[in-house]
């Protein structure tokens, strides 16, 4: 497992170029709430949490699919919104995610980590310690 400091997420985040025009960030939670405040807050933009339930602590899959655990956040006239996650590895809670939210409103990805183009660490293979992270 590879650690992580702030500073290693820190930077990179602040020099990422966002797509134009984001009205505001979804996390998913529990993993993305971190990564989304820090996003929102980065662009100045409103956060809105979905939650889902996929895997277990030791990250096996929990369930056969993602099961959401909250109800759906409200976007109000949210039109164009980041969803973001802290990992990208098979996609199912991210997709899992975007079928919850309304068809009308364009949702772009964002992750922490994975082997998109849309991560903001993509050269690391294996699991990391997230800094906020205590276990």
């Amino acid at each position: 497992m590879t650690p992580l400091k702030f500073e290693d997420l820190s930077a990179p985040l602040k020099a990422w170029e966002f797509p134009a025009r984001i009205d505001g960030v979804v996390g998913i939670a529990s993993g993305g709430v971190v990564p989304a405040v820090m996003v929102a807050q980065q662009l100045g933009v409103g956060l809105r949490v979905i939650a889902l339930n996929y895997r277990d602590e030791a990250n096996e899959p929990r369930h056969a699919e993602p099961k959401l655990l909250s109800e759906i956040p409200d976007l109000g006239d949210w039109r164009r919104i980041l969803l973001v996650d802290d990992v990208y590895v098979s996609g199912r809670s991210w997709e899992a995610a975007r079928r919850h939210l309304p068809e009308e409103v364009e949702v772009l990805p964002f992750v922490f980590k994975g082997k998109q183009d849309f991560a903001l660490i993509s050269d690391l293979d294996g699991c990391v310690r997230w800094p906020w992270r205590t276990d």
